[in-house]
């Protein structure tokens, strides 16, 4: 049974203060249609301006995650995002007077209870989940990062963190089903360490700070002094607790700085656009690194979705023209004749067919020991059967040669070896003018892509003729 896409019953109101602006916000959020994803609408700006949730639109990932588009800019949107994955809506729109998500109590707690109390209601669609196909792999050497994405018929996540400190250490989180994340990690709060929360203050960074949203861990000696400066900063007295961390709060769990590191990064995955089915194993994850990882997997949704729009052809199917007719067409010959049948042709494009067979003379010299069909010989093909459909247009084809000007953005994505049938389709990109052509063209070895390029070629009269 398919799951549909989900939104909220009835808009609901929040309001607190932006942890890095220290300016107090309101939020309203609302249900929204199918396909809408997450958005957000500036309403304290001219225009009412929105800015996709979309990993296209980040613009600042060190102290959180912005996101920027048509002029107006939206910070800290993580912890939100997460309670939106966590609770699988798909659709919302959140209409905010600010420059920041409020921070809370430093984690999805809050937003998870007020979507809860709002309630859901089921739409019409198929939820659009993106299935990761095959891994998909993030790594930062200077950094240690790494974070891969492998299929699975579910969402499970991963994180591992390690900050080289002595009170920190090595922590794990993971969930096996994000029906998990309510419960096990929508209420670890974010963490700093003491070092850190003394450079944000001291540079005014963390206006809306008040040591009620976040654990300070301690990584260093702290004197009297030091700790009577942060109760008078903060207003609230503090000392240093057995866990390591400042006495200001208590954890919610012994490995809350994982959970929360867990949180963030379902929240920052937001960005792919569409809900994810896969296992999400990640090493030392931070917005920066997560932000990118949702780059990388919207790309490789956009290469699945290329991929789905190509026909797979048989190659077993009636021609149009076999080899013979071929040959009264085009001037080649064996062993430069690289189209064995076309396939399928139109006025705006071809089909035809390559059978590479152990047997062709390429094979004497090119690595004799382990067959490989040339890249530069698939562009042939491919410019050969481009040819066929350029001199379509002329009455008498056989008077005429097509001449290629130019040849770009050529990729090889897989080998082509002895036995494989390549079928080339190339589609016209602009109308012919003045008998100059330009296509695109894609060889395929059943269901996948082995070459492509664009290709502009002229049809010009023999001489003589």
């Amino acid at each position: 049974m398919n799951v549909k896409q989900r939104t909220i019953q009835s808009e609901i109101s929040i309001s607190g203060i932006g942890l890095h602006t220290g300016k107090a916000v309101n939020m309203t959020i609302k249900p929204a249609p199918e396909f809408h994803w997450y958005k957000f609408k500036r309403v304290d700006l001219d225009g009412r301006p929105v800015v996709a949730v979309d990993a296209d639109n980040v613009s600042d990932t060190s102290r959180g995650t912005t996101i920027s588009q048509n002029g107006a800019s939206i910070s800290t949107i993580e912890h939100l995002m997460a309670a939106l994955v966590g609770l699988q809506i798909d659709n919302v729109l959140i209409e905010i007077d600010g420059p920041e998500v409020p921070i809370l109590d430093g984690s999805s707690r809050i937003f998870v209870e007020k979507l809860v109390e709002a309630g859901f209601i089921d739409q019409e669609a198929d939820r659009d989940y993106y299935e990761i196909q095959d891994n998909i792999v993030y790594v930062e050497k200077d950094r240690k990062v790494e974070i891969i994405a492998m299929p699975l018929d579910g969402y499970r996540l991963t994180c591992m963190i390690d900050f080289n400190s002595p009170v920190l250490g090595s922590q794990h989180a993971s969930i096996s089903n994000i029906t998990e994340f309510k419960g096990e990690i929508s209420s670890s709060r974010t963490f700093c360490f003491l070092h850190e929360l003394e450079s944000l203050v001291n540079h005014n960074l963390i206006k809306g700070g008040d040591l009620s949203n976040a654990i300070v861990i301690v990584d260093k000696e702290v004197s009297k002094e030091e700790l009577d400066k942060l109760s008078g900063l903060f207003n609230k007295t503090v000392e240093v607790a057995s866990e390591g961390i400042l006495d200001n709060i208590q954890l919610r769990y012994q490995n809350e700085p994982a959970r929360h590191k867990l949180l963030d990064m379902i929240g920052d995955l937001a960005l792919v656009g569409r809900p994810l089915k896969g296992h999400i194993m990640a090493a030392r994850p931070g917005h920066a690194a997560n932000a990118a990882f949702a780059k990388k997997i919207k790309a490789q949704m956009k290469k699945d979705k290329n991929r789905k729009n190509l026909k797979v052809y048989d190659p077993n199917m009636t021609p149009v023209y076999d080899t013979v007719q071929i040959m009264k067409i085009l001037p080649h010959r064996q062993p430069m004749l690289m189209v064995d049948k076309i396939l399928e042709l139109s006025e705006t494009h071809v089909v035809g067919l390559k059978n590479v067979t152990m047997n062709e003379d390429i094979f004497m010299g090119h690595f004799p020991e382990a067959p490989v069909f040339p890249g530069v010989l698939q562009i042939e093909a491919m410019a050969q059967t481009g040819g066929i459909l350029v001199l379509n247009t002329v009455p008498d084809p056989e008077n005429w040669l097509t001449l290629f000007l130019k040849i770009e953005n050529a990729r090889f994505k897989n080998q082509v070896t002895p036995g494989d049938t390549i079928i080339f389709s190339c589609e016209l990109l602009e109308p012919i003018r003045r008998g100059i052509a330009r296509m695109k063209g894609v060889g395929m070895v059943g269901d996948k892509v082995v070459s492509e390029a664009e290709l502009m070629a002229q049809i010009v009269k023999v001489k003589g003729n």
